[in-house]
């Protein structure tokens, strides 16, 4: 028998409807939980998921706890401003995140920085690029209204988002969480 602890928000995707998707959401634990009321849904997760019949099948009769694989985040120490921005993440660390991930940047006292579920366009991981020694990566934000100075003291942090989509005519309560 597992005990459950739950992590971040619960989310109600309400039916019926052919699909509904959730709002971007911090990923914080690899698993979560799902209970389907007055119908069974197909559900899918991810950058931009859309649930089909081929997904994972959530039925009444019970909760599901299903893998979403592992939550990442890293620190920010720069962020360069522009049509797309570009992430430098602290030297002799590299990205967790990969091309098509979406991410969300919360960085404290330096509200104009923050973005919510944006997506991974490149990753850098050449040798010394413009003489830094770390993974830079680039996310499709567009950050050139924003003219301060980016603080690297203040500990900003990139971490992974994702939304849930269900498919059918039930509601489906999706909740994060951590499994003992």
């Amino acid at each position: 028998m597992s005990a459950l602890n739950p992590v971040g928000v619960n989310t109600i995707l309400n039916g019926p409807g052919v699909g509904r998707t959730s709002s971007p959401i911090p990923h914080q634990s690899d698993t979560i939980r799902v209970v389907a009321k007055t119908d069974g849904v197909h559900i899918a997760f991810g950058a931009n998921p859309a649930a089909t019949d081929l997904n994972f099948y959530v039925g009444t009769t019970g909760p599901e706890e299903i893998s979403i694989g592992r939550p990442s985040s890293q620190r920010v120490v720069g962020v360069t401003t522009g049509t797309a921005t570009i992430i430098d993440f602290p030297e002799g660390t590299g990205s967790p995140f990969g091309v098509g991930d979406a991410v969300t940047l919360t960085a404290p006292g330096q509200t104009n920085f923050n973005f919510t579920h944006k997506l991974v366009t490149a990753v850098d991981s050449s040798s010394g690029p413009s003489g830094y020694f770390s993974e830079r990566i680039t996310i499709d934000h567009d950050s050139a209204s924003v003219t301060d100075t980016f603080d690297s003291s203040l500990h900003a942090e990139l971490r992974g988002s994702l939304k849930f989509h269900v498919s059918g005519l039930g509601t489906a309560y999706v909740q994060q969480v951590q499994v003992s």
